[in-house]
């Protein structure tokens, strides 16, 4: 079920950034609506993965690599955010 619900937040965060991307103007809302949606998918995901009890300890090394480019991108520090998340969730370091 987590498998159908996870297919569905992507497909749903899909037709959205299309439908945004549309008139051909990516706004600085449209943007932050993506961002919105990129970030909701994600906890949503991670929170299924908890109940599943999937999460690993490869938080740490996820960030030193989003950080090894020296430009934390805004999906670097969503990324960084939904590990916090879990972290303090599962007490995992």
């Amino acid at each position: 079920m987590d498998d159908v619900k996870r297919t569905y937040r992507e497909g749903e965060q899909a037709v959205k950034e299309t439908w945004r991307k549309a008139d051909g103007d990516e706004s600085l809302a449209d943007k932050v609506g993506n961002a919105g949606d990129e970030l909701r998918r994600q906890v949503g995901n991670a929170g299924d993965e908890l109940d599943r009890g999937d999460l690993d300890d490869t938080t740490t090394s996820k960030e030193a690599w989003r950080k090894a480019d020296g430009d934390e991108s805004l999906a670097d520090t969503v990324g960084n955010i939904g590990d916090d998340l879990r972290r303090g969730v599962t007490g995992r370091s």
